[in-house]
């Protein structure tokens, strides 16, 4: 099982976002495995810092149901 919070196949610019961003940190950690692939998978339609920093925003604020 790979374990993401500690960055195993995190995409670079969601992992650096997240990092900056100690409140989505927590949440994504707190997520189960599945829930943490679903969120990785929703990194993958992000063009754009901006569009990237919005979406870790968003995780921090009202959490996995919120994406």
């Amino acid at each position: 099982m790979n374990n993401y919070v500690e960055g195993d196949n995190i995409p670079l610019g969601f992992g650096l976002t997240l990092a900056q961003n100690p409140e989505a940190m927590a949440v994504f950690a707190g997520l189960t495995v599945p829930q943490q692939l679903a969120v990785i998978e929703g990194t993958h339609q992000i063009r754009s810092k901006q569009e990237m920093h919005a979406y870790v925003q968003k995780l921090a604020q009202n959490g996995f149901m919120a994406l």
